[in-house]
């Protein structure tokens, strides 16, 4: 992959340290001001309720998930290095307080408080580690009258000038190189897994983690790292029911909570677990640790584990799918897999669908051979990338969306851009490499100039 060794020459010789958005109001929302910070219209030089001088960077990232309310920010304080880290805006100084921000895990890298009400008492921003987050107060007042904006996910950066100017087969092996460097990153790691895990347990482990997807990733890790599949193969029987209930789905055995055609089937897993409970209470994964809501019903967490369950039951016919090292006989593999509960049922509770869904359907199964499958051939030896190049991209998520607005800002092509697995994993690595390691808001990034001398 010749792309890949010069986008890696790229990457380590390149290292230096109208309508309107929301309706007027007399008091503006808390959404509005967030709107307008991450919009500039505050300014970016304040000083802190400590006395400190405050300037901002880079605005970072609106994160619209769970934590704080803005990422990938970089903030200098007096004359110190930039700091990059998160930013909470809130209306109230006490508001980090009241909300839970202080005992938050999600908030222990916050490097700023930003809020309009000041409390007559004052109210200290701490994280769990105690650290203290420096706090900026606001003031709508010096708003202007309007506020007409499309609040993009980030700023357009400085590269999206050059980048705009290349003809488009450029751009595309710009892309390639990325991906093809981001694909052999992944085939080393997977190899590594091998070499300590095993062949089999590396391929349950990783397999495992996509079928988490992002939210419940860590849970689905630790699942397949608490019960190896070795060991789960040698259940039997017992094999699904060990696993809903180490991930800790079966802990009430009052049946009357499920819908009537559910109950066989929680019944039966019921009583083959709970002969290992006992047993196994130490491996039980925390209820804490899943994100059961804020997913698509056809993702949830218990459907992708039955999905588990009968891949591991038919693991000896999964792994004659992949001795062509083939994508089309993996795919092909992964659609026919059935299960007589959980192609009718989004969760344990709920009533039955109208019609079968893929246990597997073809989005998951595109993320399993471009991040799991096609990296685990390439370990071993095998030429994948025509394959991986061909992959249609069926997701998006929220830094690829921020990265394509970086790099591409309205580029009408951007679209054409991220039309394929490999180009999005390209222009994933491209953000990750150089925006996410540049803290001078572009001003020092070198990869503008980079893409000028582009051949």
């Amino acid at each position: 992959m010749l792309l890949a060794d010069r986008y890696a020459e790229l990457r380590d010789s390149a290292r230096v340290h109208e309508r309107a958005l929301f309706p007027l109001q007399r008091t503006p929302s808390e959404l509005e001001l967030q709107a307008r910070w991450f919009a500039g219209d505050f300014g970016r030089r304040f000083h802190s309720v400590s006395g400190d001088d405050v300037e901002i960077v880079q605005f970072g990232t609106w994160n619209h998930a769970a934590g704080p309310d803005f990422s990938d920010a970089v903030v200098r304080l007096n004359t110190g290095d930039p700091i990059r880290g998160t930013i909470e805006f809130d209306l109230a100084d006490r508001s980090w307080e009241t909300h839970g921000h202080a005992t938050n895990p999600a908030f222990e890298d916050a490097i700023l408080h930003v809020f309009v009400h000041q409390s007559n008492r004052a109210f200290f921003t701490r994280t769990k580690s105690n650290r203290n987050v420096p706090q900026v107060r606001v003031d709508p007042k010096i708003l202007p009258d309007s506020f007409s904006a499309n609040v993009p996910p980030a700023r357009p950066g400085r590269c999206q000038a050059p980048l705009r100017d290349l003809p488009e087969e450029r751009l595309c092996r710009i892309l390639a190189a990325a991906a093809q460097f981001r694909l052999q990153r992944k085939a080393a790691r997977i190899k590594n897994i091998v070499e300590n895990h095993g062949r089999d347990e590396a391929l349950f482990q990783e397999i495992s983690a996509a079928l988490g997807y992002k939210e419940n990733k860590l849970a689905f890790t630790l699942l397949a790292q608490r019960l190896p599949l070795g060991f789960l193969r040698e259940q039997g029987d017992d094999t699904e029911a060990t696993l809903f209930g180490v991930a800790g789905f079966l802990e009430a055995p009052d049946l009357c909570i499920y819908a009537r055609e559910t109950r066989g089937y929680v019944r039966k897993l019921w009583d083959r677990w709970w002969p290992h409970r006992d047993a196994m209470q130490r491996l039980l994964l925390p209820a804490k640790l899943w994100r059961l809501s804020g997913t698509r019903p056809l993702n949830h967490p218990q459907r992708r584990l039955g999905a588990l369950a009968t891949l591991i039951n038919a693991w000896p016919s999964f792994t004659r799918s992949l001795t062509k090292k083939n994508a089309k006989t993996a795919q092909g593999f992964f659609l026919g897999l059935r299960h007589p509960f959980w192609n009718l049922h989004y969760t344990l509770a709920s009533e039955p669908a109208a019609r079968q869904m893929a246990l597997v359907g073809e989005s998951r199964i595109a993320e399993i051979l471009a991040n799991v499958l096609l990296p685990f051939f390439l370990a071993e030896g095998a030429d994948v990338w025509a394959a991986y190049e061909k992959l249609p991209a069926r997701l998006s998520n929220r830094r690829l969306e921020t990265g394509a607005a970086r790099l591409f800002g309205g580029d009408p092509r951007r679209p054409h851009f991220t039309k394929t697995i490999a180009r999005q994993q390209g222009l994933l690595q491209i953000y990750e490499d150089f925006c996410l390691q540049d803290n001078s808001d572009c001003a020092q990034c070198p990869f503008p100039e980079q893409m000028r001398k582009w051949k």
